[in-house]
């Protein structure tokens, strides 16, 4: 194993998902004291997540071609440049022109996470190697410790807006990445994930059985979480409890920092199962407690206690789900294709973001927070099915 590459990779990971998830807490509660509807707030973040879907799919094949380390440079590089152009908004414009303006700005962001992530994330198999308890341990450290400090990005976008302002904390977090991206310019040399044949477009969607099937079961996986998590939850917490920004940044970024911390330690709970069978004892478990926290809210019974002690469950079986479902895609390729392969498996990653960002806007508007919850049910019940399938 390279530790001086991965340490490299990893920091740099770090540092852009701070800025990352400071981003998204500064967007929603900015926008939504401007009195932005659910339906727009969710609409500022869709071409952020079909510009997601696109990186990964055609980020993979790029990547295959020119190696993770010049797409791990781009995506940092983008993301400096998107926070310079939000910064630019002006509260003066009409709503039609700033939404405009926030959806390219946010899809320049969703291009520079998606090629940040799968370059991380694949880099990973090709420095830790293919034994399996070693790669399931990193692959955990790596994907826990980025959500724990993409809760943190969350506490810091709270604070930072109440403090700072908006404009001023891009700015603020655009020098933060410009450091990040100039240390790993100079001390990440190794060149990873080229692939030895010339990759042909074609085999972008030729894939195994295996990873068609735990492609769609992330898809359904991570819808399930956005349709409440994205835009429901938020915007619950400050209009209908009065929570102030802080508040809410706050507790987004507990949930999230304990849900990065189990992820680090789903190999305690996974080691002596099955893991494609542990993924889909997990994720049924998880639709079993997403129905009864929808149950719960839907009969009013000490709505409050329940939503915070619903969503501490949620957060924890979802950890070990996403975990092992990132282990998985790696477990299941091999090293030449390892890009092409979690390229892909993120895209589905990506259109679950986006069906569940939008759907967390229409479905607040039509029944609040407990028709989010119903429907994530649904959508667990199907990633259930699908995880199934690889188990054959």
């Amino acid at each position: 194993m390279n530790i001086k590459s991965y340490a490299i990779v990893t920091a740099s990971y770090w540092g852009f998902t701070l800025t990352d998830g400071a981003l998204r807490m500064l967007v929603l509660l900015y926008f939504h004291e401007l009195g932005y509807t659910p339906m727009q707030l969710g609409t500022l973040f869709l071409l952020y997540e079909f510009c997601g879907v696109l990186t990964n799919l055609f980020g993979g094949w790029v990547g295959s071609r020119v190696g993770l380390r010049i797409t791990l440079f781009a995506g940092i590089a983008i993301q400096i440049i998107a926070l310079m152009m939000l910064s630019c908004i002006s509260p003066n414009w009409t709503t039609a022109l700033s939404v405009s303006y926030v959806m390219i700005s946010q899809a320049l962001s969703g291009i520079a996470k998606d090629l940040t992530k799968m370059s991380s994330k694949s880099a990973v198999k090709l420095l830790v190697g293919d034994r399996e308890k070693t790669l399931f341990k990193w692959v955990s450290i790596l994907t826990g410790s980025k959500n724990a400090l993409k809760g943190v990005g969350f506490l810091l976008g709270g604070v930072m807006l109440t403090w700072l302002g908006f404009v001023d904390s891009l700015w603020l977090m655009a020098i933060m990445l410009t450091l990040v991206l100039m240390i790993s310019l100079i001390y990440l040399r190794q060149d990873m994930g080229r692939s030895k044949r010339k990759v042909k477009f074609t085999q972008l969607f030729s894939k195994s059985a295996q990873i068609n099937w735990l492609s769609a079961a992330r898809f359904f996986l991570f819808a399930s979480r956005d349709v409440w998590f994205v835009v429901a939850l938020p915007i619950f917490l400050k209009s209908s409890l009065g929570w102030s920004f802080s508040q809410v940044g706050s507790f987004m970024a507990a949930w999230v920092i304990g849900y990065g911390i189990v992820q680090a330690n789903t190999p305690k709970f996974v080691r002596k199962t099955d893991t494609p069978r542990a993924a889909g004892f997990w994720v049924f478990l998880l639709t079993l407690a997403t129905a009864a926290l929808a149950l719960v809210m839907q009969m009013d019974f000490h709505p409050i206690a329940a939503l915070l002690i619903g969503l501490a469950i949620f957060g924890f079986i979802f950890a070990i789900n996403s975990s092992t479902h990132s282990y998985l895609i790696l477990a299941f390729t091999n090293d030449d294709h390892v890009v092409l392969n979690v390229g892909f498996y993120y895209m589905a990653n990506a259109w679950g973001r986006l069906v569940g960002t939008l759907l967390s806007g229409i479905m607040f508007l039509l029944g609040g927070l407990g028709a989010c919850l119903w429907t994530s049910v649904g959508m667990l019940f199907a990633a259930w099915i699908c995880t199934r399938k690889i188990q054959n």
